[in-house]
């Protein structure tokens, strides 16, 4: 079997441009792959251009190794976040081809499974107005639809600092939530790469009553010693990962131990394979694996393949239940949650397929999400000229 070729479709939002890629065969086989791109989906398209001339077409879509190995290192410059997300979709459908052509799901090729279901957690929840009373109105349908964790990131435009007027309103966000979803429930504070370690620990210490699940991304993800620093103080799992886009990056930060949680994207960091490798190198530091998710459901449906059959995944970000999910419907297939937990597919390959047509009715869009700006947390169309 050999790939004849690639088709490239992109899902529009106004904050997300996901990219899914079609990996065709000469077989009659076609497998799926997605990411999603901030700001660089046109960049992505170039390079997978150029990729399907110079390294894919021809290959054998059962060498996953070796057709990542090309993509990676066959044009001798680096790979950054373009090319790592490029290989991520066509492995993963090349995974999906292998699956499909062997009539088993990709977790079965990994090793086998090690689990039945998933822990699901919200996000994209919170697109409302960033009052205690809306926030506390929107966790509580979170609930409902049985979700037992979510994630939040109450700190509006923060950036280095926080004002104590600020730290105090968030403070109200993440009280009117908790009150919300129980004492039960997880509760994950995000922090995006905000703050300065000083700024990290002080609100550490503010939210600590409310029983965060994890401290994610406290500080930027450039410097890992000022995440040591921020590890050292607070009484609270950090979780890390999602910019990290080569699983070689993460041996500094093992190395440090300042990550209890990491959150890899299998969209941004070559795929599944790439990730499974990255999840036993974790295992041997005794850190867990909560992969970044905030595409839509083949790279949900990838995530949970590695899930499967991974012994140290803790849980799974999902976002298309509450913000923009309307979009499901162009995956015929795509994992659902159901009382909290994505059940694992048996089926062949990923388990999914993508609908064309459907897809065809999200063109790409100029998707923009900045953390920075005033009411970023709405992922809502800016108005023009603004």
């Amino acid at each position: 079997m050999r790939i004849t070729g690639i088709s490239t479709h992109v899902v529009g939002t106004p904050w997300r441009n996901l990219t899914y890629v079609q990996v065709h065969t000469d077989e009659g086989l076609t497998g799926v792959g997605e990411t999603r791109m901030l700001g660089r989906t046109d960049a992505l398209i170039g390079y997978l251009r150029e990729a399907a001339a110079n390294h894919i077409v021809g290959s054998d879509p059962f060498a996953v190794e070796d057709l990542v190995r090309k993509m990676k290192y066959g044009d001798y410059g680096r790979a950054g976040e373009i090319v790592m997300s490029g290989i991520a979709c066509v492995e993963m459908a090349c995974w999906d081809i292998k699956g499909k052509a062997l009539g088993v799901p990709v977790w079965q090729l990994l090793g086998g499974k090690v689990t039945d279901r998933v822990k699901a957690y919200a996000n994209g929840w919170y697109t409302t107005e960033r009052t205690p009373e809306a926030y506390h109105k929107a966790a509580l349908a979170v609930v409902e639809k049985g979700y037992r964790a979510l994630k939040i990131d109450p700190f509006g435009t923060g950036h280095f600092e926080l004002d104590q007027a600020g730290t105090s309103y968030a403070v109200s966000l993440i009280e009117a939530v908790r009150d919300a979803i129980g004492p039960d429930a997880e509760l994950m504070l995000e922090m995006h790469g905000r703050f300065s370690p000083s700024t990290a620990v002080r609100l550490a210490r503010e939210m600590a009553p409310f029983r965060p699940a994890w401290l994610e991304e406290p500080v930027p993800p450039e410097n890992l010693k000022a995440l040591e620093k921020v590890a050292a103080k607070v009484d609270m799992p950090i979780a890390t990962g999602e910019r990290i886009h080569d699983r070689i990056e993460f041996r500094e930060l093992f190395e440090s131990q300042a990550a209890d949680i990491i959150q890899p994207d299998l969209g941004h960091i070559g795929g599944i394979l790439e990730t499974r490798k990255l999840a036993a190198t974790a295992e041997t530091h005794y850190t867990l694996v909560a992969p970044h998710n905030v595409g839509g459901s083949v790279l949900t449906a990838a995530s949970l393949q590695l899930a499967a059959c991974t012994p140290n995944f803790k849980i799974l970000e999902h976002f298309n239940d509450f913000a923009d999910a309307e979009i499901k419907k162009v995956v015929k297939g795509a994992p659902q949650v159901v009382d909290g937990y994505f059940e694992v597919s048996h089926e062949p390959g990923l388990g999914v397929e993508l609908d064309t047509d459907a897809a065809a009715e999200f063109p790409q869009q100029q998707a923009r999400f900045d953390l920075w700006a005033e009411g970023w947390e709405k992922r809502a169309p800016k108005a023009a000229g603004k």
